[in-house]
């Protein structure tokens, strides 16, 4: 019976990952058996499998993806990112309300890449998490969304404004209306920084808060269930930031930049 490609590359994982080393160049067969960590014995029956279904080509005693294993390996690689950026904390991934991702950015969740997920602290739940509040001010290029105004965040953004490049800080309307009404000093600085540029959105985003910067992004999500459960992403790969910034851009046009 004829083996799908679907069965050849994705129900063996020698075969899967020898397609994965291929895709980087050509490699002899001492080659494949170091990187993979194989027997000639082991390998070989996955080779001649993977060439009958003409993926891969044999010249001499080096072998190299064909055109076709070539696209199948391109494609392959979307599937598997996105597969290890949730597998690596499958609960958290499973319990999120993403109702705020539009879809061509939900497709892109790979680009979140190597992250650390944030548990929140019992002894600290009502503070903002030391990774956080420790790389604002290192970042010279801040952009913040916040459906919510967390009591640190108007003396921790002010603060700074002196001594970054650009803060850009999106705030829903109660949130902003809380910064102006109770944390007047604060409110004035950041609106006669020239750094500093403040919006607000009318719409109900249902995003508690997320932030990019020139060296990390930091993303927190309601729960299914709606609510803030203090469990966040921090990611430091350009990917994640190139998805953050466009998560802005997305949502920018929704915003009204608040003037003297």
């Amino acid at each position: 019976m004829k083996t799908s490609l679907v069965n050849t590359v994705w129900f063996s994982e020698k075969r899967k990952n020898l397609l994965l080393l291929l895709i980087e160049g050509t490699r002899d067969i001492e080659q494949i058996k170091k990187s993979l960590n194989v027997t000639a014995r082991a390998i070989m029956p996955q080779i001649k499998m993977l060439k009958q279904q003409h993926l891969i080509n044999e010249v001499g005693d080096s072998f190299s993806l064909t055109t076709a294993g070539e696209i199948i390996v391109k494609n392959m690689f979307p599937l598997l990112e996105t597969s290890r950026v949730i597998e690596e904390n499958k609960d958290f991934w499973t319990t999120r309300n993403y109702d705020a991702i539009p879809s061509h950015l939900f497709s892109r969740l790979r680009e979140v890449g190597h992250y650390f997920l944030i548990e929140p602290d019992i002894n600290h739940l009502f503070e903002l998490p030391r990774e956080f509040t420790e790389n604002i001010p290192r970042s010279k290029s801040i952009m913040t969304f916040a459906s919510y105004l967390h009591p640190t965040f108007p003396s921790l953004y002010s603060g700074i404004s002196d001594s970054v490049n650009e803060i850009s800080l999106f705030l829903s309307l109660p949130a902003f209306e809380k910064l102006r009404d109770e944390y007047t000093a604060d409110f004035t600085k950041l609106m006669t920084s020239d750094s500093a540029a403040l919006f607000f959105f009318n719409d109900d985003i249902k995003l508690p808060m997320i932030t990019v910067t020139d060296r990390f992004s930091y993303i927190c999500l309601f729960n299914e269930e709606g609510r803030y459960d203090h469990r966040d992403i921090i990611s430091f790969d350009e990917s994640a930031l190139k998805w953050c910034h466009d998560l802005f851009d997305f949502y920018r046009s929704k915003s009204k930049e608040v003037v003297q």
